[in-house]
């Protein structure tokens, strides 16, 4: 069953009315909007999803503490779900390895930690403070704040401690901001002045800004655990509760993104994997994933909107690549004068090599230089052209003869190739306009 928007939209108002009723029921661990299930198969009825850690029949769940059959003419749909933060400290020792290693360029899709804690979760994706412009790095607040008592300043190590992270020669930065909200869960490290960083996500390549999450829409991560995995929106409604202990306890995230897995794949995220970016097909960030089901059934990713807002932080935002520059093998020369001049003529200034300039400035600019030597009759070799075998005089149009087996160049050459030059001057002058070049 495909998702139905606008099925969801009118569902939305009641479940949003009643999740605090359900969560408080015994066992409620989350509330969703979702298709649903009847003996393990799917109905292709929109309800609301209510997930308890495990399911008992009804005559053993006490009175008052049982989930309604339906709420406001919606039906409901009870599920057993185990819901865990996926990194921080959730992650024990014993949980599959996988990217574990030191990474001199700083990307997205690592493993990082704090130096405080033997933990490790992945560093998501490269961002910008609002109001500093610091380079940094997002993740969650459990992977790099861990507890109350975190400050800023404090060291964070790539890899984690967790992944044999060594406080003394593995700091890449340092933690300046923490959130854990309704809707949040994140944290922002700055790099280092002297790290080597990168625009994009390991294995995907550089990101392409941000967007909401549509449901029914294919999307990607890479994490410190699982690497680069797929799956596909199935929910921007779900509200989850877990407990992030060390002080934390019981939290709610409301309006989360839950995603599952590609068809045939085992599980989108695993432990280790808290901080990665949620992203689609064009490479865009939708969501921070924080968390997941225990079974790989389903992962939770906080909505990258909110996330950057209570963050304080921008995506970089994409850059321009521009084609390679002309490469023409035709020498520019800056005559003296426009008669000809032959061996034993006496000049103030040669004939000389300049490089092509790529700008709309004047095309050709050289220098005055001083020669006390008969020049020869021959111009200088370019680094892109042969050499051009010249006879004496004629230098007013000083390529029209050609050489080897290639024609001279006429008006008509020339015309072409000042405007291709002209081309790349204007698009190179666009790109200073819209940023940075890459």
């Amino acid at each position: 069953m495909e998702h139905d928007a606008v099925a969801a939209a009118r569902i939305r108002p009641t479940k949003e009315q009643v999740e605090d009723d359900l969560l408080a029921l015994d066992g409620v661990v989350g509330v969703d909007i979702g298709e649903k299930i009847s003996d393990g198969k799917p109905t292709g009825e929109l309800s609301i999803v209510v997930y308890v850690e495990a399911k008992k029949s009804p005559s053993r769940v006490p009175k008052g503490q049982q989930v309604p059959a339906e709420v406001g003419g919606v039906p409901t749909d009870v599920q057993e779900l185990v819901i865990e933060l996926q990194g921080g400290p959730g992650l024990y020792a014993g949980d599959p390895l996988s990217d574990t290693s030191k990474h001199t360029t700083i990307r997205g899709g690592i493993s990082i930690g704090p130096a405080r804690h033997q933990n490790a979760g992945t560093g998501g994706a490269l961002v910008r403070d609002t109001s500093t412009g610091a380079v940094s790095l997002l993740t969650n607040f459990h992977v790099a704040c861990v507890d109350t008592s975190w400050a800023a300043g404090e060291s964070v190590l790539q890899p984690g401690r967790f992944d044999s992270g060594d406080p003394a020669t593995d700091q890449v930065g340092t933690l300046t901001r923490g959130v854990i909200s309704e809707q949040v869960d994140g944290a922002v490290v700055r790099l280092d002045g002297d790290e080597t960083w990168a625009d994009e996500v390991v294995d995907i390549g550089a990101v392409g800004g941000s967007a909401a999450a549509v449901v029914g829409t294919a999307v990607q991560k890479r994490g410190r655990t699982t690497e680069h995995t797929h799956g596909e929106v199935v929910s921007v409604d779900a509200t989850v509760t877990l407990d992030y202990g060390d002080g934390v306890g019981m939290r709610t995230l409301r309006h989360q993104i839950s995603v599952r897995p590609a068809t045939g794949a085992p599980r989108f995220s695993d432990r280790g994997d808290s901080g990665s970016v949620v992203m689609n097909d064009s490479r865009q960030v939708v969501g921070l994933l924080f968390a997941g089901a225990r079974d790989g059934s389903l992962t939770f990713a906080n909505p990258i909107a909110s996330v950057l807002s209570e963050l304080e932080v921008t995506l970089n935002p994409p850059r321009t690549v521009l084609p390679p520059p002309l490469r023409s093998r035709i020498s520019v020369l800056c005559p003296t004068r426009s008669e000809p001049w032959c061996p034993g003529a006496r000049v103030t200034r040669p004939w000389v090599s300049c490089p092509p300039v790529l700008r709309t400035r004047p095309f050709v600019d050289c220098p005055p230089v001083r020669l006390t030597r008969v020049p020869d009759c021959l111009p200088p070799d370019s680094r892109l052209c042969p050499p051009v075998s010249r006879v004496c005089g004629g230098w007013q149009n000083p390529y029209e003869q050609g050489w080897e087996e290639d024609p001279g160049a006429d008006a008509a050459w020339w015309a072409g190739y000042h405007a291709a030059l002209d081309q790349v001057a204007q698009e190179l002058d666009e790109a200073e306009q819209d940023g940075p070049l890459a």
